[in-house]
């Protein structure tokens, strides 16, 4: 009696952390998007239109969010900005793809920047089958997944980023990253405009990655489809200083002028 007792402590208590993890992913959406339907929501985190509707409820009486005719919108004073984990869930086959081509582009014994976006991250899964290349990331995550490696990895050193914990920021590592000469840097950013500017939402990094475009010989931009004309704050550069762009969203009629970049569609 007592054994089965504790296995359904155990039990309860793993669905009581599995039903937080749904509230955080929906609302950690919903920070991002601002609002959205019931079946957006569904759709995008993969989990029936009943289930988002009852955990919908349960943020709406924590005073996360309001409820609103088929769907919701979070409260302004719990707007933040979205987390590793949830960017790294988001549009996972659509940025496996992209990083799959990403990686055809390198080549033994290329020096290769990465920065601290979940793009570059799946991007540097697909560089494990090298033998002969060099890494150089601020991305705390990348790191992590590149030490059950043999290839030279470099951390570019610095502070933790306090408002995106899993990315290295600060002079230190962009004064490392100044002592490289790279073949080719990928990065991502928050949103493009038709206009075709860069905007981030982490302002923290935005040195690190300049540093790194400034560094590269090829400047590679990871765009999944969640990025064209999304909301940021934070200017990079245009894409007319980019020298490819790799994406799967709809270009044809996004761009008021032609960009000057050469664009694979995936």
């Amino acid at each position: 009696m007592l054994i089965w007792s504790i296995l359904k402590q155990l039990f309860a208590q793993m669905v009581k952390i599995m039903n937080e993890n749904k509230e955080k992913e929906i609302l950690e959406f919903l920070q991002l998007k601002q609002f959205s339907t019931v079946e957006q929501i569904a759709e995008s985190l993969y989990l029936s239109t009943s289930t988002v509707r009852r955990k919908l409820n349960v943020l709406q009486e924590q005073g996360l969010i309001t409820r609103t005719h088929g769907g919701a919108k979070v409260n302004d004073s719990n707007i933040t900005l979205p987390g590793f984990t949830f960017r790294f869930h988001q549009n996972i086959k659509e940025k496996r793809a992209i990083a799959n081509v990403a990686s055809s582009l390198v080549k033994e014994g290329d020096v290769v920047f990465l920065d601290g976006s979940t793009s570059a991250f799946y991007v540097a899964t697909f560089l494990k089958s090298f033998k002969n290349i060099k890494i150089i990331t601020n991305g705390i995550d990348t790191l992590s997944e590149l030490s059950k490696t043999n290839l030279k990895v470099y951390s570019t050193g610095g502070a933790i980023s306090q408002t995106n914990n899993s990315v290295l920021v600060g002079y230190q590592g962009e004064s490392i990253v100044d002592e490289f000469n790279a073949d080719v840097v990928f990065f991502s950013v928050a949103s493009i405009t038709p206009n075709g500017n860069l905007y981030d939402c982490f302002e923290e990094e935005i040195p690190m990655r300049k540093a790194m475009l400034k560094n590269s010989k090829k400047k590679v931009l990871l765009l999944d489809n969640t990025k064209f004309d999304a909301p940021a704050t934070y200017s990079l550069c245009h894409l007319n200083d980019v020298d490819v762009l790799i994406t799967d969203g709809e270009i044809e009629g996004f761009f008021k002028e032609k960009p000057n970049v050469e664009i694979i569609k995936v």
